[in-house]
């Protein structure tokens, strides 16, 4: 047995030094080696058990053994493109790589045995691979987070937390606070601005975890815990920081919250929902529809009435706006921007009829699994009721869950018949639909064809989207060869890299001989002006030395604030866009006194080409009204 387990690692280690003194770049070289240790150990062992268990080599057992392989592997590639990009020798870097390949298709294949146990909520020992699945969902994360360059939205709100201040044009400060601390924690390397989005998931998990289980049991706690770490916002939101993260721990909280206020009748949970409701409003201003569920559950339901005639709800909602004042400090010293873009700029859009977007975005933050059996489940009117003080209780809860739920996506709906959405924003609503399909998942939904295939369908569809997790992420970090970017890799984390060193060099060659350099210009909205910054080798230099396009007539949000034209007058501007086209507009030349030509390079990634981007210098740059 002891032979058994070491002869995978040591298949591992052989492999990959074979492969590389062959010449092999290290991340092939690991590829190989995963391939050989597996197919010389590790399936050899897992057929071996199963012949002595007396079950067949059939189909549906090499799927679910397909499907650990490949979550092994992509587990392992995350270490190795961690501890590589840590720039530890190969030796150094497989070891662990393997020993931990070894732990895990240990572990994993020795619950493909039992199909019963993958039919999750329902199957014996499902809770073993639950909690596996969840251990998957965090892993990925934990590794890839630290290792996958920022997306551009994140980009910006690290120079959120470069100009650290209470308020900012388009959201609220906690975005950028959590990255403050994760600098302060990690620097400025992806982890440490990622770090709070992590901590997010874990305070939501906790929060809908104890709801969950004391309305439906430690198994459908366990299932809304499942499901927050594998549904694609919940899996997005707790790896990505950006103004979601927060959000979704103040939302989890004043769920759990509210639930033991109007539910379970305890004045003191009144306190914690204040605390709650105001760090979401430092977080997102979508928060207040939650607070309008509650107002609507406070007037539909008999017993939750009485509230309005207690201290306590009026108490929070006062501890509420003092926790949110710094929001409404710097929007009274600001002219009220703020709160003037995310609602009247809204609502001057072209109309345009969006409600198929909008259904199209919940397909894909629940998956079709999950949206189907989200609307059987909170059609229902209530769950079945004996007649007890607890069910009755729980019916209430139910109720509460609709509302909570139901509410904020009927606002969404009506503003979509008229005005455009966006991808993420119904995701922090369906928080109050998971303990809801947690309760569908081990207890099954409405009894019916459709509601037996989706109670079919959950396990399929937790693995495929672990698959894709792994894939995505795997990709992003190191790359799969012949996929490919696309025709806008500028909108994922690729490449951003090479781009700040370049551009930076260039910035520093076309430096002046009294020593002052160009200011770096990106051609878009905040793009490429938040990336440059992070990944120029010298990053305290680019943040002050690059801002966006607002200069030349262009929207460039917070960079307007941080950058004034007037202050950049007479300047030389050195424009750096991903289309030739933005740096001939004809309107450029009046904004400087004389444009250079037009420069450009290719980004790569080992053979593959990313894409083009162009560069320009522009002289004696002249600000608006000078």
């Amino acid at each position: 047995m002891r032979a058994w387990g070491l002869l995978g690692p040591f298949a591992d280690l052989i492999a990959f030094f074979a492969a590389s003194a062959a010449g092999l770049p290290p991340e092939r070289a690991q590829c190989l080696s995963f391939a050989a240790a597996l197919a010389l150990a590790y399936l050899p062992r897992a057929a071996q058990r199963r012949a002595a268990a007396g079950g067949r080599i059939e189909l549906a057992w090499i799927a679910r053994l397909g499907s650990v392989s490949a979550l092994g592997f992509f587990l392992r590639g995350g270490i190795f493109a961690l501890l590589a990009g840590w720039h530890w020798p190969g030796p150094a870097v497989i070891l662990p790589a393997a020993l931990a390949t070894g732990a895990l298709l240990g572990t994993g294949f020795r619950h493909t045995e039992s199909p019963a146990s993958w039919r999750l909520g329902t199957g014996a020992g499902w809770q073993a691979v639950a909690i596996g699945a969840v251990g998957v969902a965090f892993g990925l994360r934990l590794l890839y987070g630290a290792r996958v360059e920022l997306m551009p939205e994140e980009a910006y709100y690290w120079n959120y937390a470069r100009h650290l201040d209470y308020g900012y044009l388009d959201h609220p400060p906690m975005v950028a606070w959590l990255i403050a601390a994760g600098r302060a924690l990690f620097g400025d390397v992806e982890f440490g601005v990622r770090l709070g989005a992590l901590a997010c998931a874990v305070v939501a998990a906790a929060f809908m975890y104890r709801i969950t289980r004391r309305l439906f049991g430690a198994d459908a706690g366990l299932a809304a815990v499942l499901l927050l770490q594998t549904l694609p916002y919940f899996f997005l939101t707790g790896l990505l920081m950006t103004p979601d993260a927060p959000l979704f721990a103040a939302w989890a909280g004043a769920l759990y919250f509210l639930e033991r206020a109007l539910i379970e009748g305890r004045p003191r949970a009144w306190w914690g929902a204040g605390v709650c409701f105001g760090l979401g409003l430092l977080a997102k201003y979508t928060i207040a529809l939650l607070g309008a569920s509650t107002l609507l559950f406070m007037l539909m339901d008999r017993p939750a009435r009485a509230w309005w005639r207690r201290i306590e709800p009026y108490g929070a909602a006062f501890l509420a706006a003092a926790i949110s004042s710094p929001v409404i400090v710097w929007n009274a010293q600001h002219e009220w921007a703020s709160f003037l873009f995310q609602t009247t700029r809204r609502l001057a859009d072209h109309p345009q009829f969006a409600l198929p977007k909008l259904i199209a975005s919940m397909l894909v933050l629940l998956t079709p699994t999950g949206f189907i059996a989200a609307l059987l489940l909170l059609g229902r009117v209530q769950l079945p009721a004996g007649g007890s003080e607890r069910d009755a209780s729980q019916t209430r809860a139910w109720r509460w869950l609709q509302v909570s739920t139901l509410t904020p996506l009927a606002v969404y709906v009506l503003f979509s018949l008229r005005h455009e959405v966006k991808l993420d924003w119904t995701g922090a609503a369906w928080l109050g639909a998971v303990p809801v399909l947690a309760w569908g998942l081990v207890r099954g939904v409405p009894p019916s064809a459709l509601g037996a295939r989706i109670g079919r369908a959950w396990s399929p569809t937790v693995v495929v989207l672990l698959l894709l997790y792994g894939a995505g992420l795997y990709d992003l970090a190191v790359g799969i060869r012949g996929l490919g970017y696309g025709a806008h890799a500028e909108l994922v984390p690729i490449g951003w890299r090479e781009l700040g060193a370049r551009v930076q060099q260039i910035a520093e060659e076309a430096r002046g001989r009294d020593g002052v350099g160009p200011l770096i210009v990106g051609m878009d909205r905040y793009a490429i002006a938040s990336e440059l910054p992070f990944y120029a080798p010298d990053q305290s230099k680019a943040l002050r030395e690059t801002s966006s396009a607002h200069l030349l007539g262009q929207v460039g949000l917070m960079y307007e604030q941080w950058f004034p034209p007037a202050a950049e007058h007479g300047r030389t501007l050195l424009l750096v866009a991903w289309n030739r086209g933005d740096l001939e507009a004809p309107g450029l030349s009046a904004y400087v006194e004389r444009l250079g030509p037009i420069g450009a390079g290719v980004l790569t990634r080992g053979p593959d080409t990313i894409r083009p981007y162009y560069y320009r210098l522009a002289y004696g740059y002249r600000a608006p009204n000078n």
